[in-house]
């Protein structure tokens, strides 16, 4: 999740890791946790593969002169993959990696946007028919959290209902000479 929010941060301009850092704290502390520790490793593997390159002049911040990174065509395209990739991993990973996705839509087609709610509304109510099927226990305590657990996924289901009409709406409005090109 943290090479999906690298890149696509890198996609709005280039940055150094320490801008990174702030970027990812501002915009996605609720769906990715990450210490300095974990970003500059990872822009090294990202450089070594090809998916960043620094940038020819350095920028100074704080006094310091820092690396700056920028995406290349290929991390482009290795961000475009992972974006519309439906990985099978655990229900909370899964909601963090669908919000971290959805930061990023502006950067996708609307049918594209359609298909990824799409996915993560029927794994929704996939999870929402299991939750329900459990037997509720009998201790207070540990039914108010499976209570409280189908209605944080019931909320999620009416967002994303509400976002997979809005795209709907969108997409539908969209003269057909320009989806017809695509």
């Amino acid at each position: 999740m943290l090479k999906l929010s690298v890149l696509g941060l890198l996609q709005r301009e280039p940055l150094n890791g320490y801008r990174l850092k702030q970027q990812l704290d501002m915009f996605m502390s609720c769906s990715i946790c990450v210490n300095y520790g974990a970003i500059y490793p990872l822009l090294k593997r990202m450089e070594e593969q090809g998916e960043v390159s620094l940038c020819p002049e350095q920028v100074e911040e704080g006094g310091h002169c820092g690396k700056v990174y920028e995406i290349t065509p290929f991390g482009k395209n290795t961000w475009y993959q992972e974006m519309l990739a439906y990985p099978h991993e655990s229900w909370v990973n899964a909601r963090s990696r669908f919000l971290i996705k959805f930061f990023f839509f502006g950067y996708l087609l609307p049918e594209e946007r359609v298909r990824l709610i799409e996915h993560r509304l029927m794994s929704c109510q996939l999870r929402l028919a299991e939750k329900k099927a459990l037997e509720v226990t009998d201790d207070l305590y540990q039914g108010k959290v499976q209570r409280r657990a189908i209605e944080v996924i019931k909320s999620e289901i009416e967002w994303l209902v509400k976002q997979l009409q809005i795209e709907q709406l969108q997409l539908a409005q969209m003269p057909t000479s320009i989806m017809s090109n695509e």
